[in-house]
């Protein structure tokens, strides 16, 4: 019988599960979008629940859908949106309160104050992370200060904390891990000594005792329960969502570089076997753990990317589908000076402006929904151009000149050729779309893959990478030039505004 890796990709706003065959094909996808909730400005949640459930839903569906038994699936990948907080109880199992998801800003002020007393440069010489909400550990430390009896609870043992990643596999095995890229994300691990660090756990009043253990990227770290698909499965590699699909964009070698379009716009470039420290408030970040060996990666946030698109939908109300913003945004030649700096939750790298706000600029009595719309998707691309400008300066610093070839894109919105297009031209250099471009639950897929023997090396991985479109750059570099300093004025017009 043909055998299969399964991914399971909880990401922010949908849960997926996808069937991958040796050849890395997709075999059978399902997915199925959850709640959202928003019950303050700035504050992002999820139930604990719906995230567990939707991704059971799916997983289950689509081994029915294709008719695959569970004996004939070799090893679960788990891949997530990082960052999202969620604690529960150890006896029952339940949650004590609604997840903090990675967009929530409602620890701004912890930040503000850590940062006044002159904490942000330690917590980024240990975690190579920005001290910004965005991030677990002042989440964690919201719940802990906020949730009746929660402290007292977690320093007798009683509470567990965990990423989404440690939500999930508790739920299908039990265990109580994170992988290394996971915890890398929450400010509180040490990224040199590859462990939690005591003196982040003292700085931020969380308890050692409530913290997942810690696990490479690629190890069997248990098995399902039988009764959730009929037969145990082993749960064999984990990693957050943006180091999994640089995985599964098989960037293994330095100075490559992937950017994810979903929820948010996330661009990484791998940096070798040793971490380097951002100049320019980017992120310095655990790729993976594979058999004992640590590769570092250097990041840039995005916020809002697609779900600026999602705002235009269920926002504004100018699409009724995702899918028409092409079409829209391509029937007009260019946005007529129309600026949108979507900074509806703030602004992630470089600027790290939590009291950022949305703000379109330009409009005029000729402006139009396709105006709007097409700035909408500019912006996705403007705010990337930023981070790979960042991430050059920063590279350039230690490494020397890295020639960057190409950038390959992944996630939903790279399937717009407006918008990958545009990437390039903003870029000066080629935006590769791969084959497969489900690259997240891919990278995810392979991890699993190589603790089980799927796959034997990540020389096999990357033979199976294949380019479907290559999008090379047309604009001139004076044209280049001038449309981000247009854009670096919209930002600096929009930053602050909630201050």
């Amino acid at each position: 019988m043909k055998k299969y890796i399964l991914a399971l990709d909880q990401g922010t706003t949908s849960s997926r599960a996808i069937l991958f065959d040796h050849q890395g094909q997709i075999a059978g996808c399902a997915a199925q979008e959850f709640p959202q909730h928003f019950p303050h400005p700035g504050w992002v949640e999820h139930d604990p629940h719906d995230i567990w459930l939707s991704q059971l839903a799916v997983a289950r569906k689509v081994l029915a859908d294709n008719h695959i038994d569970a004996r004939d699936v070799l090893a679960i990948g788990v891949t997530n949106q990082r960052e999202t907080t969620v604690v529960w109880d150890r006896k029952t199992g339940e949650p004590v309160a609604p997840a903090i998801v990675w967009q929530d800003r409602r620890t701004a002020d912890i930040c503000d104050a850590l940062r006044a007393d002159g904490k942000a440069k330690k917590i980024a010489d240990i975690s190579g992370l920005e001290l910004d909400a965005y991030f677990s550990a002042t989440k964690l430390k919201w719940l802990l200060d906020h949730v009746p009896g929660a402290r007292d609870k977690a320093r007798q043992g009683g509470l567990a904390f965990g990423t989404v990643d440690s939500w999930l596999v508790y739920k299908l095995s039990g265990q109580h891990v994170t992988d290394v890229s996971n915890a890398a994300r929450t400010m509180l691990f040490n990224i040199h000594l590859m462990r939690w660090d005591h003196d982040l756990l003292h700085l931020f009043d969380i308890p050692e005792q409530m913290l997942p253990q810690i696990v490479s990227s690629s190890e069997e770290v248990g098995t399902t329960h039988a009764k959730l698909f009929g037969a145990p499965i082993p749960v064999a590699g984990i990693a957050g969502d943006q180091q999994a699909a640089t995985f599964g964009q098989a960037c293994y070698q330095p100075g490559m570089v992937k950017n994810t379009y979903g929820t948010g716009c996330f661009m990484l470039m791998h940096l070798g076997r040793h971490p380097v420290a951002s100049h320019n408030r980017l992120l310095t970040t655990v790729g993976w753990r594979v058999d004992g060996e640590t590769d570092y990666l250097l990041e840039g946030s995005v916020f809002m990317g697609g779900a600026t698109v999602q705002w235009l939908r269920d926002g504004l109300g100018i699409i009724q589908s995702s899918a028409e913003v092409e079409a829209l945004a391509a029937s007009v030649p260019d946005s007529d000076g129309v600026f949108m700096v979507p900074a509806f939750v703030g602004l992630g790298a470089p600027h790290w402006d939590a009291y950022a706000r949305g703000a379109l600029f330009g409009l005029s009595r000729g402006s139009t929904r396709a105006h709007i719309a097409r700035a909408a998707l500019e912006a996705i691309a403007y705010q990337s151009a930023e981070l790979m400008a960042a991430m050059q300066k920063d590279v350039e610093a230690s490494h020397g000149a890295l020639p960057l070839r190409e950038v390959r894109a992944d996630g939903g919105a790279a399937r717009n050729d407006l918008l990958m297009q545009f990437q390039a031209d903003l870029l000066g250099v080629p935006v590769v779309r791969p084959k497969v471009t489900e690259t997240t639950a891919l990278g995810a897929a392979y991890l699993a893959g190589l603790a089980v023997g799927f796959w034997d090396s990540r020389e096999e991985i990357a033979a199976q990478w294949a380019c479907q479109r290559r999008f090379e750059p047309s604009m001139s570099a004076d044209q280049r030039a001038a449309l981000m300093a247009r854009w670096a004025d919209a930002v600096r017009r929009a930053r602050a505004w909630a201050g």
